[in-house]
């Protein structure tokens, strides 16, 4: 997984595996849902980034532990 972010145009991409894009979907205003030919995502694309992430250039992890 890598996650890029542009603070000029101010988009954030999550991208989950490099498969070719086939299509491309708004799923939501501002929010890109990018797909392969299998139809599985690949990427999600988050617009004008800096009004929903508080902290563009921090990131966290964590694993959730199962009961």
């Amino acid at each position: 997984m890598k996650v890029t972010y542009e603070s000029e145009a101010d988009p954030m991409k999550i991208t989950f595996s490099d498969d070719r894009i086939k299509e491309s979907d708004e799923i939501r205003p501002g929010v890109i849902a990018d797909f392969n030919y299998e139809g599985r995502l690949v990427r999600l694309e988050i617009l004008d980034a800096s009004k929903i992430v508080r902290n563009t250039s921090e990131m966290q992890f964590a694993e959730l532990k199962a009961s």
